[in-house]
């Protein structure tokens, strides 16, 4: 397959409620889609950086530019025979994860179509239908919160994930496995603790939580591994953790039982593929978590979450939790058993409504190889 051009659109999108993480409230999503156009046909995919650059280094800004000034001329008019080549054709650029992954998960989505073949099945997935958990922000109050898990187990989600941060941690944990004692629960702090916070961090033990997502600094792999001999709870990586390298620093290191894969987070299919493998060899079980994504980018994260392996219930939640419409048709559903049933059409296996993405549409570039990409070198 070879990659002729590529479409950028930037859209805006309003969650239907505020969402709280320890870094900040988000409510108005700027999502950026990438259309792919090769000579085997057209795959989309979707920018999964946030605005600002809290989560990680990346935003929406920096994944256009990359996107633009280096990355497209790097796998623009090259004859390739699988996705995977992708990957290694943008390799020289350091970092920019997120911008590289949405080129690679649309050539995907595109060469599973042209083998007429569902890109879960493409990428080695095994699974008809997948586990889904939910992930609640931060409340304003735990009487609120407690109505929230509530509301979210009757619609059948199987894991229930809190956000937490100082000071909306311990007493919010307790309070809700008091009122729901057996059902799977999880925190996620996004980096807001340090070290010399092990002894609050403890206290989480008492809640027979499934995991503890990433408590520490989002760089810090060496001290996660000395958090975790401190810890029952099994701690979780999700921002540690950006390529295979990182997880195997993490896994040789004892920082981490659990590891989270985001495509976005980790540069794509094919590195979330490698992940997955050594994890599986490794005996660490992995889930695929989400990043508010619109249903392009849920329709990626449904065909990952197919791969052996993936053990813990994802991120991935029904379409309507988020949007009042979302750009893909039929939307993505979660059965009263808690599952997802996974598409079988070829490759994302979703409809793109692209008359709704036009309408949404507030910034858009075509990204061809007319113009050169200048390389520097490094001395």
């Amino acid at each position: 397959m070879r990659i002729e051009s590529i479409t950028a659109r930037e859209l805006k999108m309003r969650l239907k409620a505020p969402f709280e993480t320890s870094f900040g409230v988000t409510q108005d999503r700027r999502v950026v889609l990438l259309e792919v156009h090769t000579d085997v046909g057209t795959g989309w995919s979707e920018v999964t950086a946030m605005e600002g650059p809290y989560y990680n280094a990346e935003t929406i800004h920096t994944a256009w530019i990359m996107g633009r000034e280096f990355l497209s001329g790097l796998v623009l008019d090259v004859d390739v025979s699988s996705p995977e080549e992708i990957s290694k054709l943008m390799e020289n650029v350091r970092g920019q994860e997120m911008a590289k992954a949405a080129i690679e998960c649309a050539a995907w989505d595109a060469f599973a179509r042209s083998e007429g073949k569902s890109l879960s099945h493409a990428l080695g997935g095994t699974r008809d239908v997948i586990a889904s958990g939910v992930s609640l922000g931060i409340q304003s109050d735990t009487g609120r919160l407690l109505d929230a898990v509530e509301k979210e187990l009757a619609d059948g989600y199987r894991r229930v994930k809190l956000k937490i941060k100082p000071g909306k941690d311990v007493a919010v944990v307790a309070a809700v496995r008091k009122s729901f004692p057996d059902i799977d629960l999880t925190v996620d702090a996004n980096s807001a603790y340090r070290l010399e916070d092990a002894d609050l961090l403890k206290q989480l033990d008492d809640f027979g939580l499934s995991y503890i997502e990433q408590p520490l600094p989002w760089n810090e792999i060496y001290q996660h591994s000395l958090l975790q001999p401190q810890l029952k709870t099994a701690i979780c990586l999700d921002e540690c953790i950006h390529g295979v390298r990182d997880a195997e620093a993490a896994i040789a290191l004892g920082a981490c039982r659990v590891i989270n894969i985001k495509l976005g987070r980790v540069g794509g299919h094919s590195a979330a593929k490698k992940i997955q493998a050594l994890c599986m060899a490794k005996d660490i079980p992995v889930w695929c978590g989400g990043m508010l994504e619109s249903g392009i980018g849920r329709a990626h994260n449904i065909a990952m979450s197919t791969l052996p392996g993936f053990v813990f219930p994802g991120d991935v939640s029904a379409s309507q939790r988020y949007w009042v419409e979302d750009i893909i048709d039929p939307e993505v559903n979660v059965t009263p058993q808690g599952t997802i049933h996974v598409p079988t059409d070829p490759g994302i296996g979703y409809r793109i409504k692209v008359d709704e993405i036009e309408r949404r549409t507030v910034r858009r570039e075509e990204w061809t190889n007319r113009v050169s990409i200048p390389v520097g070198a490094a001395q």
